[in-house]
């Protein structure tokens, strides 16, 4: 048996430690997205209001960011044995209860404790695969933690629907009663047993962990109350947006000042990883057109059910996304990662362009395409920008860049999340206010119409025929809205990846290392020399 003292190397069975941190990602994207796509029905069977309902959404999610930034710290200093055996089981249990209680206050807490053990699951994972596998193996399990991201979204529309038609709504919160348990025994028999690290502690930056934490989660709350309270005319949304900017900010003065910062800024201040960060910011708004345009305008315009609309996500983006993540490992092993990754966001800016042409008419046949697009956006995106980053990082600062990432990961998609949403509110408001100024009563065009609608309903509705033209008639109008809205976020989303795409062709070259496409013995030479003259 293999037994090294720092955590999360080489145990006596490294592949069940990896096992474990892989099973905890796809745990942690299916309970997410289950959540969400499935809020409308919880919302009924806990019997909760609209307003409650929203606080339910951010209390099962902020507080995953307020612990994944120290996550990693936590795996060195604790063993990753200890944050996720004992974790799982309480999360089990937790996913077990929830259905059973109507209480909302002691909804909110148990939803709060459930996102923050879930918040443990994920950011590990990747220093665990560095520290376990030989470096052949790391590039796959990389894309196979990338692959999670948009598998468990699309994939989880379908589920979503399977489970409230056939088992039950509590298997939303019940299948964690399943993975979880296994995560935790992969942990224990994968993870060493090894002693708690109290040189660590002793120079544990406490305070630098909890103002970033803190902070962020802060700025969560805001992001996510943000377009349902109307931003600046709510004084909740202000003071969480203020106070987390302001703990952010004293996180960055505190790791600037002190003797061992744990998460310091200059691991990160350099021009290829500056650039990074924000092409990441724009892929993840760009990518939203796959994870809430697509399946919002479906809900909203085309009045499906998740059962009704989960084949197209999962026939034409989660199946494919089989293939095209190993096409994307071979790209990586002979091409640099710059190029993949600029394949991957073109995908997305095709994708939101064909989106531009978006109709009321529009059914699921229609979006085929346009779905392929995106699993080819997803595939080639996430693992690129997972690869440059660590070609482009110092290994030995490996757990300060672990918390930058997660930053990005929960911050930026929350951000992107927000602006696309306030962006549809508004444009629907303002082209239901210019349509509503062409509907004009007596006008020519809207009383043929109305006749028309109203012969339409006459055998069915002889009383009320009338009314029901009136209804049918707005009811067309605002979906007309609606689907302007949609176009002008695939706009939004076009010009993300476009403005990706820039910042993409202005990255250099990474330094030769595993991260790197190995040369072919017969350009090897060639192919080195490029790489130290862009360096």
């Amino acid at each position: 048996m293999d037994r090294v003292t720092a955590s999360g190397r080489r145990s006596h069975h490294p592949l069940c430690a990896v096992g474990a941190v892989l099973i905890g990602s796809f745990l942690v994207g299916f309970q997410t997205r289950l959540f969400s796509i499935g809020l409308a029905d919880l919302k009924g069977h806990f019997s909760l209001s609209f307003d409650e309902g929203a606080w339910l959404s951010t209390a099962a999610n902020a507080p995953q960011i307020l612990i994944a930034p120290a996550v990693v710290w936590l795996a060195v200093t604790f063993g990753v044995r200890r944050i996720l055996c004992l974790p799982s089981l309480i999360f089990a249990l937790i996913c077990i209860i929830i259905p059973f209680v109507r209480d909302f206050e002691t909804l909110l807490v148990l939803h709060v404790l459930q996102a923050l053990l879930l918040g443990l699951f994920i950011p590990a994972t990747i220093i665990v695969i560095l520290r376990n596998l030989p470096q052949p193996w790391w590039l796959p399990a990389l894309a196979i933690y990338a692959f999670r991201s948009a598998f468990t979204s699309n994939f989880g529309v379908s589920l979503v629907g399977s489970y409230v038609q056939n088992l039950g709504w509590e298997w939303l919160y019940w299948q964690g009663t399943i993975l979880a348990p296994i995560m935790g025994l992969f942990a224990y028999f994968g993870a060493p047993d090894e002693p708690v690290s109290r040189d660590a502690l002793t120079r544990a930056d406490w305070g630098g962990m909890i103002l970033l934490g803190s902070g962020l989660a802060l700025v969560y709350v805001g992001l996510d109350q943000g377009n349902r309270l109307d931003w600046s005319s709510s004084g909740i949304v202000m003071a969480t947006l203020a106070g987390g900017l302001a703990l952010i900010v004293a996180f960055f003065i505190n790791e600037s000042v002190i003797a061992e910062p744990w998460a310091s800024a200059r691991v990160i201040m350099s021009r290829n990883l500056i650039l990074l960060f924000a092409t990441t910011t724009l892929f993840l708004l760009s990518s939203q057109s796959n994870s809430l345009l697509l399946p919002n305008f479906l809900t909203v315009v085309a009045a499906l059910r998740p059962e009704q609309m989960g084949p197209l996500f999962v026939n034409y983006v989660a199946i494919p996304l089989f293939v095209l993540t190993i096409i994307a490992v071979l790209l990586l092993r002979r091409i640099d990662a710059r190029i993949v990754l600029a394949m991957g966001l073109t995908a997305f800016a095709c994708a939101a362009l064909l989106g531009t042409t978006l109709t009321q008419q529009w059914r699921l046949v229609d979006f085929e395409v346009l779905a392929l697009l995106q699993a080819i956006g997803h595939a080639f995106t996430f693992i690129s920008i997972i690869v440059f980053t660590f070609a482009n990082v110092d290994r030995t600062k490996a757990v300060a860049a672990a918390a930058y990432i997660q930053v990005l990961r929960l911050g930026s998609a929350e951000l992107g999340l927000a602006l696309l949403s306030t962006w549809l509110r508004i444009r629907e408001q303002i082209h239901s206010h210019y349509l509503g100024q062409h509907v004009a009563s007596g006008d020519p065009a809207v009383v043929k119409r109305l006749a028309q609608l109203k012969a339409h309903f006459a055998p069915d509705f002889t009383g009320a025929a009338a009314k029901r033209s009136l209804s049918a008639l707005a009811t067309t109008i605002q979906k007309e809205a609606y689907t302007l809205a949609y176009i002008d976020g695939f706009w939004l989303s076009f010009w993300a990846a476009i403005g990706a795409l820039l910042l993409v062709a202005m990255m250099k070259a990474a330094q030769p290392g595993p991260f790197t496409p190995t040369p072919s013995p017969r350009h090897g030479g060639d192919a080195a020399n490029r790489n130290r003259r862009a360096s």
